[in-house]
């Protein structure tokens, strides 16, 4: 039983290195500490900043569809005016 014990604790010692090294430790460690000084995380600002940002690219989306819509108006307005002849004729049994 002894035995075991001191068997797992060789195995978990540097498993549990591993994993506090690793990236995901560290962000656990920083989301640890962060929690720890400013108390509860006040979800209402994290909600905040999301939609500030989604509003922030929502505008330049809506911007770059207005370019390309003038763009397009723009050539439809420069078009030259279609001609009828130079369709060729269409099967009449259609």
């Amino acid at each position: 039983m002894f035995l075991q014990l001191i068997i797992v604790l060789v195995v978990l010692i540097p498993l549990l290195a591993i994993v506090l090294d690793s990236q995901v430790g560290r962000a656990l460690a920083s989301r640890l500490e962060r929690r720890g000084i400013d108390g509860p995380v006040d979800l209402s600002a994290e909600r905040i900043a999301f939609l500030e940002s989604e509003v922030e690219r929502l505008g330049q989306e809506i911007g770059r569809l207005d370019e390309e819509s003038a763009f397009l108006h723009k050539l439809l307005a420069e078009r030259p005016p279609e001609r009828d002849a130079a369709l060729p004729p269409g099967d009449p049994n259609d």
